[in-house]
Formats: structure tokens, C-alpha cells, sequence
């Protein structure tokens, strides 16, 4: 039995149990209570044994407690006589400092004495080593030995570094300084073979030895001689060739990226900062070519037309581009051991010749799209041509300001945008000007402002068709503008966001500081090259406080544009009206007739006809009934309005405004239908135009004015068919055209004034 599970810490009385008695199921099943009787007596016995250990155990410990208490007073005491003697060795050490204190600051004096003693002696051998030196260096000069030489050299400057304080040190280095003079012009010859040559063995000899001479400027510097003499005569050779600038350009600058390749990896064996060295060969073989990147520029510029100088520039500038972002890739890796700022003045370098332009690009940008938009034939011989050439001009005007942008994007990184919306708003302010000449001329050519010399009554269309092209036209350019100006936004904020950093505020100064120096500790140079804050802090501040309106206010609310919507949108008015007019112009024709027979009539009518005429036998006049005809065939043409689906001419006919609008107080559900709004300010320009037509009659004759009493019924019948009112004035003049000479000046008394005198005078009745 394994009475050991008895001292665990989980102990439980009934696992035990189950588990002794399982076991003895297994072996004798049955048998449950002769196991429980064995189980017992076993129990009974452990504990008598464990009883025995116990009480063993106890007499043990109670015989040892004697022993135990005198080891432990033994061991008090010998601690206590340790403490004693403790404190006699630190009073001993106290006393023993005390008593030496003297001895020791007599030994450090000794000792400082003898430190002096050897300095002394050393500089007297230096002395003596510098006199034996310069007396032995013009024999070690005969060896043409340089290694040997500079040994020499590095020995003398020892030793003259422990003579400062002698009286004749100043000439002593003048001395020194020849000696290296003669050295370095002694090697030259080899230091320049070993560059061209590249030779890494004697290269490390010529560190060390310039190292040692503390001239490892001049030693880089006959480095650079070497490596950009033979770059910039490269250039020069590549100059003569007969290539675009374009091709020369990229052929250079391959050259300097497998200079950059090829010289990293040789100077990396050589000197200590490899990629500094390079960096600054790169540099002077870029300010040293002849002739120089900008004047190349200059001269290939002015060769070119005026309608390619800016593509040819942009060309010009993403060969550069290309050759940066191949030098950036090849220096990533290692960005953290080059010197920061020689790779700032590298990126400099690489784009200094077009900073003139990018500076001047907004007018560059302008230029170039005046002289692309002057392409754009608007304007047409035949009235159909000039609809259809103002139709696909809106595709092109946007098309040019899409590639504006883009060149934008190309050439300034972003950092042009205000000069790129200078150009876009110069170009779309010369194409609505050229849109609005061509109505103009439209107008004119559909002679909209002549006076009529036939009387016979003609309906054509044509010209109202083409004027709702040109409204649709109208549409499409406020539909295009506005999505324009949201990609314009977004593409701004995508790409020169970036210079706009957390917290900026155009009215504070000191945040705009505080963002220049946050820029300015930014790692990489490549990507921090900012041409515009370097040339024009003005114009930079612009940049930010654009892109600061435009991240405030959102993309979809931005005012970019904004005087190109409302000129777009007077535009649109202008195309509404010549479409208003040419629906008109017919209506005025026979309403100018109308005044010219009205004068004829009141001469002789009256004479020649009964004045006790009935009304209802007069017919209304030929040009009335033209007039009534012609609007009461409008709602046929205006239907199109109605039933074609165009989002832009619904833009155009919902922006634009026609005249005449309805008077205050009427009911005009017309607003709602399109249609019936241009049939409205149809009928009234006639009503008005007719009462305006009616007061310049200078007579009427009693049949005169039953004849116009008879037309004004019939063109207020005809305003009725279609659902119109018929205008106050026209009532007005109806009501005092009705009226008995006795009745007049009673009807007139609740009618305006001017116009009953007006109609009196005209009836011949004193008012």
C-alpha cells in the first residue's frame, strides 16, 4: 500500500478511499468488506508507527537542546570580539592618516616635479630631433622617396608641436609648411597618374601621407581636377554632336550616373567618407561644364516655336528628373553616411537651370495656352458650322487645361499651382470672350437687331434649334467646369499637400517658422527640394495659404475658379437670350407692323366708315392673328424641353434667366415645368412689347379703336387657350379703350394715371 500520498498538499480522504478500493475490485471482486477490515488494521498500524517516529524524534531533540544553546552563546561572544576589534583597526587607520597626511602631499609634489622633468626632457630631445631632422631632410628629398619623405615630414611636425612656446616656432612652421609644399609638388605627377589610373595601392599611400601633412583637402582636390577634367570634356565633345539637346543631355547624365557607380565603389576602398567625395565631384563637374546646362537651355528655347517652348522645356526637365530619382534610388540605402548637406547642394545643382523657368511658369503656362486655344476655331461661315465647332470646343478648351495641369505636376512638383491657376483662368477667360464674339456674330447673322423690310409672315425654326445647341453647349461647359475644379482641387491637394504641414496658420509667423525648421529636419533631400521657398518667400507663403483654404473649405467647395463659373455663367444668360430673341424675333416683326398700319388707319378710317359699326363684325388685323398663331405653336417646339433627357441643357436652361418675369402676385406654376416657362416670358415680352406698341399710336379713330379693342380680345383668347394671364397693362388698356367718352375719366379713376392720359389723348377726349 502506498501510504506516501498522505503528506500531499491535495490530499482528499475519499479519492484515497475510492481509489484503495477500486484497486481491490480488480484483483479479488466481492470481496469489499474482508478488503475494508485488511484496510483498517493496516491504517491502525501505520499510525502506531508513526506514533513511534514521532515520540523517538521528540527525545532526540529535547537530549540536543543543551548542546545547541551553548554553540549559540558561544558564537554571540565571538561576534562581540569581533566588533571590538573592528573598531580598534578603524581608529588605528584614522590615526595612521592623520600622521601620514604631510608624507603624501610631499610625494605628489615630488612626483609633479618629476612629470615636469620628463616633459622637459622630452622636448629637449624633440628639439634635438627637429635640429637633426632639417638638417637631414634635404638629403631624404634626393631619394624622390615620397613615402619616406612624409615620414620625415610627420617626425618635424612632432617634434614642432613641443616647441610652441620656443621663439623661433612661427619660422619653424613657415619652415615645415615649404617642406610640404615641395613634397606635394614633388608628388603631383603620380598623384594625378594614380587618379586617371586608379590605382587603389598608391591612391591609400597618398591618403596617408597627406593625412599624416593634415592636407587631405588638397589631396581631394587634385581628385576632382582629375575625374571632372575628363566629364566636362566629355560634355563638351557630346555638345558638337549634331543630337536634340534632349538626347545630349540624357547621354551626359547616364555618363555621371555610371561615374557616380563606378567612383563610389573605388573611393569606398580608398577614403574614409566615399560617398561625401563623390557627392562633391558630382558638384563641381555640374558647375564647371562649359558650356553650362542653363545657357544649352537658353539657346534650344529659342530655337523652338512658341507653341512647343514649354513641352520642350518639360522635355528637357524629365531628363534631370529621370537622373535624380536614378542618383536618389543609388543613395537610399546609404542616405545615413552622406553628408546631408552636400547632397542638398547635389539636388540643387541637378535642378538650378530650370528654377527661372519654374518660377516664370504661370506665365510660360499662359502663353502656351493662348496660343493652343487660338487653334480652336469657334467661329464659322455658315451659322450651322459655328454650333458645331462651339459644340466640340468644350472637349478641347478642358483637354488643354488637363494637360495644363498635368505640365504643372511635371516641371514644379506641385509648387506652380498658383501660376498654373492664373494660366487656366487667362484661358478661359479668352474662351468665353471668343464664345461670346461668335453669338455676337451669330446675332448678326440671323440679323436679330435689324428692322424687318418685308411684311410676309415666314416661321423658321432653324435658328431657335441651333440656339438650344448652344445652350446645351452652355451646360456642358458649367457641368465640365465644375467637375474640372474638383479634380483641380484634388490633384492639388494630392500632390503639393505635402508642404503643408500640421497646425499651419497663414496669419501666424512664428507657426510658419516652426514648419520650415520641421521641414528642414526632414531626411531626405531628394524629396524636401523645395525651388519656390529658396527664390520667393512670398510666393511660397501664396502656396500655403491656397492649399490652406483649399483643405478648410474641402475640394468640393473651392473657389479656384469661381470667376470662370460667373463668367460661364453670364455666357450662358447670352446663349439663353439669343435663343429668347430668335423665338421673338418674328413676334417684334409683326408687332413693328402693327404700329405702322395703326398710323395709317387713324388718318382716314374714321372718315370713310360708320362709327356705329358693330363690334363682333370686326376681324382681328392679319399681323394679330400671325402673332396668335405663332405662340400657339410654340408649346410644339418647346416640347424638346420637356422630353429630351440632356443633363447639360437642363444645367444651362435651370442657371440661365429669361426676360420678362412674371409679375409679383401672379400664379406662375410655370417655374416648375421648363417648357412652360419659356412659354410665359414668350408671352409676356409680347404683351409688353404690344402695350408698348399700343402708346406710341399718336391717334385713334373710333373704328381704330374698336379694331384694337377687337385684336387685344383676340390675343387675350389666344394668352387663355394656353393657361396664361393676360398682362395688367393690356387689361388696363383694354378697359379705357371701352369706354364711353361721358364714362372715361370715371373708369379711369382706379387705373394708373400716365396711361389714361396717355390713352385719352389718343381717343381725342379731354381727361
Amino acid at each position: 500500500m502506498d501510504f506516501s500520498k498522505f503528506l500531499a498538499d491535495d490530499f482528499d480522504v475519499k479519492d484515497w478511499v475510492n481509489g484503495a478500493f477500486k484497486v481491490a475490485q480488480q484483483d479479488v471482486p466481492g470481496r469489499a468488506d474482508a478488503h475494508a477490515a485488511t484496510l483498517v488494521m493496516k491504517l491502525q498500524l501505520f499510525i502506531q508507527e508513526v506514533n513511534n517516529s514521532i515520540e523517538e524524534t521528540s527525545i532526540q531533540a529535547l537530549q540536543n537542546m543543551p548542546r545547541v544553546l551553548r554553540d549559540i552563546e558561544a558564537l554571540k561572544q565571538e561576534a562581540s570580539f569581533l566588533k571590538d576589534q573592528m573598531i580598534m583597526v578603524k581608529e588605528d587607520i584614522k590615526k595612521f592618516e592623520q600622521d601620514t597626511v604631510q608624507s603624501m602631499q610631499v610625494l605628489v609634489e615630488i612626483d609633479q616635479v618629476k612629470s615636469r622633468m620628463q616633459l622637459a626632457a622630452e622636448a629637449l630631445q624633440e628639439a634635438d630631433k627637429w635640429s637633426t631632422l632639417s638638417a637631414d631632410i634635404e638629403e631624404t628629398f634626393k631619394t624622390q622617396d615620397v613615402a619616406v619623405i612624409s615620414s620625415k615630414l610627420a617626425a618635424m611636425q612632432s617634434s614642432l608641436a613641443m616647441l610652441v612656446d620656443t621663439p623661433d616656432y612661427s619660422e619653424k612652421c613657415v619652415q615645415l609648411e615649404a617642406l610640404k609644399n615641395r613634397l606635394e609638388a614633388l608628388a603631383s605627377p603620380q598623384i594625378v597618374l594614380t587618379f586617371n589610373t586608379l590605382s587603389t595601392d598608391q591612391a591609400k599611400l597618398f591618403v596617408r601621407v597627406f593625412t599624416e601633412m593634415d592636407r587631405m583637402p588638397q589631396l581631394l582636390a587634385y581628385y576632382y581636377k582629375c575625374h571632372k577634367v575628363q566629364l566636362v570634356n566629355l560634355w563638351e565633345s557630346v555638345c558638337q554632336s549634331d543630337a536634340p539637346l534632349k538626347q545630349q543631355l540624357s547621354e551626359f547624365y547616364d555618363t555621371l550616373l555610371s561615374t557616380w557607380h563606378t567612383q563610389l565603389q573605388w573611393t569606398s576602398q580608398v577614403f574614409k567618407n566615399p560617398y561625401e567625395v563623390v557627392t562633391v565631384l558630382m558638384i563641381q563637374t555640374l558647375g564647371a561644364m562649359v558650356p553650362s546646362i542653363p545657357e544649352t537651355i537658353a539657346v534650344a528655347l529659342d530655337r523652338c516655336p512658341a507653341e512647343s517652348r514649354l513641352d520642350t522645356l518639360l522635355e528637357l526637365h524629365q531628363t534631370a528628373a529621370n537622373f535624380s530619382r536614378s542618383l536618389e534610388t543609388a543613395m537610399q540605402p546609404h542616405l545615413n553616411e552622406c553628408n546631408l548637406l552636400k547632397v542638398c547642394e547635389l539636388v540643387s545643382c541637378v535642378y538650378s537651370p530650370y528654377k527661372t523657368y519654374q518660377m516664370r511658369y504661370g506665365e510660360l503656362e499662359e502663353t502656351n495656352l493662348l496660343i493652343q486655344l487660338s487653334a480652336v476655331p469657334l467661329e464659322r461661315g455658315e451659322v450651322l458650322d459655328c454650333v458645331l465647332e462651339l459644340t466640340h470646343s468644350v472637349q478641347k478648351v478642358f483637354g488643354l487645361a488637363a494637360a495644363a495641369v498635368d505640365r504643372c505636376v511635371k516641371l514644379t512638383d506641385g509648387l506652380g499651382v498658383c501660376g498654373l491657376i492664373k494660366a487656366l483662368r487667362a484661358l478661359f477667360s479668352k474662351y468665353v470672350s471668343d464664345f461670346s464674339v461668335t453669338l455676337q456674330s451669330i446675332r448678326k447673322k440671323y440679323r436679330l437687331e435689324d428692322t424687318p423690310t418685308s411684311e410676309v409672315f415666314t416661321e423658321d425654326w432653324t435658328a431657335f434649334q441651333n440656339s438650344i445647341r448652344i445652350i446645351a453647349t452652355c451646360g456642358e461647359l458649367l457641368r465640365q467646369c465644375g467637375a474640372f475644379e474638383q479634380q483641380l482641387s484634388n490633384k492639388i491637394l494630392g500632390k503639393a499637400g505635402r508642404f503643408l504641414w500640421e497646425g499651419f496658420n497663414p496669419r501666424s509667423l512664428s507657426g510658419l517658422q516652426e514648419g520650415g525648421a520641421e521641414r528642414r529636419g526632414q531626411k531626405n533631400p531628394w524629396q524636401e527640394y523645395n525651388y519656390l521657398q529658396q527664390s520667393s518667400t512670398a510666393d511660397y507663403n501664396n502656396l500655403l495659404e491656397t492649399l490652406h483654404t483649399l483643405k478648410e473649405k474641402g475640394t468640393g467647395n473651392s473657389s479656384l475658379l469661381s470667376e470662370t463659373r460667373a463668367a460661364l455663367t453670364r455666357l450662358n444668360q447670352q446663349a439663353n437670350q439669343l435663343a429668347f430673341d430668335s423665338v421673338f424675333l418674328q413676334i417684334k416683326h409683326q408687332l413693328c407692323l402693327i404700329s405702322k398700319q395703326e398710323g395709317r388707319s387713324s388718318a382716314g378710317l374714321g372718315e370713310t366708315l360708320t362709327e356705329n359699326l358693330p363690334t363682333f363684325s370686326l376681324s382681328p388685323q392679319e399681323c394679330i392673328t400671325n402673332i396668335g398663331q405663332y405662340i400657339m405653336s410654340l408649346p410644339l417646339h418647346l416640347e424638346p424641353f420637356v422630353t429630351q433627357e440632356d443633363p447639360a441643357l437642363e444645367l444651362a436652361l435651370h442657371t440661365g434667366k429669361l426676360p420678362y418675369p412674371p409679375e409679383q402676385g401672379d400664379d406662375v406654376p410655370e417655374l416648375e415645368n421648363t417648357a412652360d416657362y419659356w412659354l410665359g416670358s414668350i408671352a409676356r415680352a409680347t404683351m409688353q412689347t404690344y402695350c408698348d406698341v399700343i402708346l406710341q399710336i399718336p391717334e385713334l379713330s373710333s373704328h381704330a379703336t374698336k379694331q384694337l379693342v377687337t385684336d387685344i380680345e383676340y390675343l387675350s383668347n389666344v394668352m387663355d387657350a394656353l393657361g396664361l394671364q393676360t398682362s395688367r397693362t393690356l387689361q388696363n388698356i383694354t378697359t379705357l379703350l371701352r369706354a364711353k367718352p361721358e364714362e372715361f375719366r370715371q373708369t379711369a379713376k382706379p387705373l394708373p394715371r400716365r396711361l389714361s392720359s396717355t390713352i385719352a389723348a389718343m381717343r381725342g377726349i379731354e381727361y
